[in-house]
């Protein structure tokens, strides 16, 4: 088990909570208080969910909920981006890397259901 810190999926997450709150920094009071700390929470709570699902016999959950998250962030983000309250160039960046994580996230919850529960080699029926 790799240390969750070194994943590409971990950096990933840390960029898009840099991004977001920049993005979020500077944006009006009202957008910032309802609709910006909502994406925040979502970037810490999938920063979270990639130590957690690093460390979790079973990954899945984990990394159902990090989807969910990443589809929230969109989905506010696309609000802000049609509001005109966030810049596209900021909107771009932020797609692009929840698109990153979601790709990352996907591929690790497919390969963890290959894999059986306890670990070990040979049959484990």
């Amino acid at each position: 088990m790799a240390l969750h810190t070194t994943l590409p999926i971990y950096r990933a997450a840390e960029d898009l909570l840099a991004v977001v709150t920049d993005v979020v920094a500077n944006t009006q009071r009202d957008f910032k208080r309802l609709i910006g700390e909502r994406i925040i929470t979502c970037c810490v709570d999938i920063i979270d969910c990639v130590y957690l699902a690093n460390v979790a016999q079973d990954k899945t959950p984990h990394l159902v909920k990090m989807i969910a998250r990443l589809n929230t962030i969109n989905s506010l983000i696309r609000h802000g981006m049609n509001t005109r309250k966030i810049h596209g160039k900021a909107y771009g960046r932020v797609v692009e890397l929840t698109t990153s994580i979601g790709k990352q996230a996907n591929g690790w919850k497919k390969s963890a259901g290959n894999r059986p529960l306890h670990g070990g080699q040979g049959f484990h029926g």
